[in-house]
């Protein structure tokens, strides 16, 4: 099944740049390009990160474990897309001026946010390999893929700061994140806080006499 569905949802991720490119040839971005499509590839940025966040307890809640697979392929979409929403404010709408974009990062808090969004994605996108679970170990890479939830969180009040009137969408946004991180939470501490169940005495005798 994942031999065929990893495919179609490969293509499928690549729609909304197919959509993107294809209204650009038409006359389709609206009275400000760049805006249209720096909007855009955020979203999609935003839509693809809570998407892989959304696997682990999607896998564990319905027991389809082999939806694992697909996490990296959805962490790797939102990197592509940060990468592209990044680009278009680099060159569409900066044209490269490093010394304005630098005054933005420490001047105006949204692009400082999200900034800081794309930078943590960095090195997830980087050891995203079978080789670099290897090389970092399991526990090691485990801790530095958990970047995803600042990255997410940055990535969401980056666009709760840039919107100034209507702020549904950016909340939705926010209230989806705030159910992944929870059901986190939750799954920490349930163990913990799971009653240990008392020794039988023949538990004791047994234990006693290793």
């Amino acid at each position: 099944m994942l031999r065929y569905l990893k495919p179609v949802l490969f293509f499928a991720a690549l729609v909304p740049l197919a959509l993107l490119v294809w209204k650009a040839f038409h006359a389709g971005l609206g009275a400000n390009p760049i805006e249209f499509i720096t909007h855009s590839t955020g979203n999609w940025t935003l839509i693809f990160l809570l998407v892989t966040l959304s696997i682990t307890p999607l896998r564990k809640l319905t027991r389809q474990y082999w939806l694992i697979n697909l996490r990296r392929m959805f962490g790797l979409f939102a990197f592509f897309y940060g990468t592209l929403h990044f680009l278009t404010y680099v060159w569409l709408d900066k044209f490269f001026d490093f010394h304005a974009m630098l005054a933005d990062v420490a001047k105006r808090r949204f692009i400082t946010a999200g900034f800081t969004g794309f930078v943590l994605m960095i090195p997830l996108a980087l050891t995203s390999t079978k080789g670099w679970i290897r090389r970092l170990g399991g526990k090691r890479w485990q801790w530095l893929h958990r970047l995803i939830y600042l990255s997410a969180t940055a990535g969401v009040i980056h666009y709760i700061w840039l919107v100034k009137a209507d702020l549904r969408k950016p909340l939705e946004y926010a209230f989806v994140l705030a159910l992944l991180l929870l059901y986190r939470v939750v799954a920490w501490l349930a163990p913990k806080l799971r009653p240990t169940r008392p020794l039988t005495p023949q538990a004791k005798v047994e234990i006693s006499g290793n």
